[in-house]
């Protein structure tokens, strides 16, 4: 089960939620305002593959942390 990071379009609000299906998805809800105007952000650790081996990853982009450039 993933967890996607999420954006309030109304307020702004960025949280993350664990999924656990595509259908439960459509019932998000954003913590902080209750709105369910929501957008899932891209993650940089959606990126980083399945191997396992992060020796080539920079630093500055190992961080599962969202960027905050949104």
């Amino acid at each position: 089960m993933p967890i996607y990071e999420y954006k309030c379009r109304k307020c702004g609000d960025k949280f993350e939620k664990l999924v656990r299906s595509s259908a439960s998805e459509q019932q998000i809800k954003c913590p902080n305002c209750d709105s369910d105007q929501v957008e899932r952000q891209i993650s940089v650790c959606g990126f980083l593959g399945g191997s396992g081996d992060f020796s080539s990853v920079s630093s500055s982009s190992s961080s599962c942390a969202p960027s905050g450039g949104g």
